[in-house]
């Protein structure tokens, strides 16, 4: 753990459990956990060469709704990290390298013409536009290993890395709710306002459907009853369609 790469592109390990990660937290416990009042201004967008290469890639594969998702991604993450983990330390690039790759795997040019589940898929493509960019190999190898890992929500046990972590809980967060009773509720309005959810919940809804469909193998059933057929409602398309935090603002 003496190199310094681990901490900067955001390897330190964490629990993956977010029971365990909030277990007898001082702030993100109880009936008021603390909701710093921060607001989509406070956390400016990375700005760097290589950020803005990857957004450019990025706004010409995915749809407007996915890119807008992958935006209030970053905001929420970093905010819900500022507020309960300010002790945590790591690059904002990478992690919105991540954030803006993220879903990558499910713009058309690939969902439909791999075999590999979206997240997969998508982990190659992001550690290869990387590279092909300039990144180091350890900012691909962050970004690659939390898009690979960011729907492994139902793991109970073992650990994730910083920037994983951080991602989980901010998509969990915009595409179902979950937890954001640790932001503010400002931010979410300011940040929906910054990129406008225009249908999200619907819209990723059709989109885990579409993926259960063309490869019901997929990473995503593991949100489904086990051996999930096709025909069967998808609760995780279900859960996201009941999205009751986000919904005034869908």
């Amino acid at each position: 753990m003496t190199d310094p790469s681990i901490a900067f592109y955001g390897f330190t390990p964490v629990a993956r459990d977010p029971e365990v990660l909030f277990a007898d937290h001082p702030t993100a416990t109880g009936d008021n956990p603390k909701q710093d009042h921060f607001v989509a201004d406070d956390f400016p967008l990375p700005n760097s060469v290589l950020a803005n290469d990857v957004k450019t890639f990025v706004k010409k594969e995915l749809d407007e709704h996915t890119f807008n998702h992958s935006n209030r991604v970053y905001i929420y993450g970093v905010a819900l990290a500022k507020t309960h983990f300010p002790h945590w330390t790591y690059d904002l690039e990478t992690y919105y390298l991540a954030c803006l790759l993220h879903d990558i795997g499910t713009a058309s040019k690939y969902l439909s013409t791999t075999k590999l589940s979206f997240e997969f898929k998508g982990a190659i493509v992001a550690r290869d536009l990387i590279l092909q960019l300039g990144g180091v190999e350890d900012q691909a190898d962050s970004v690659c290993d939390a898009i690979v890992r960011h729907q492994d929500i139902f793991v109970p046990s073992g650990n994730i890395t910083m920037i994983g972590q951080i991602l989980q809980l901010a998509t969990i967060l915009d595409n179902v709710g979950l937890r954001a009773n640790l932001i503010h509720p400002r931010l979410i309005e300011t940040t929906t306002a910054a990129f406008p959810r225009k249908g999200w919940s619907e819209h990723f809804a059709r989109v885990v459907e579409t993926e259960l469909g063309l490869k019901p193998w997929c990473h995503t059933s593991t949100f489904e009853i086990p051996n999930w057929k096709e025909g069967v409602e998808s609760k995780f398309a279900k859960d996201v369609r009941g999205n009751k935090v986000m919904k005034p603002f869908d």
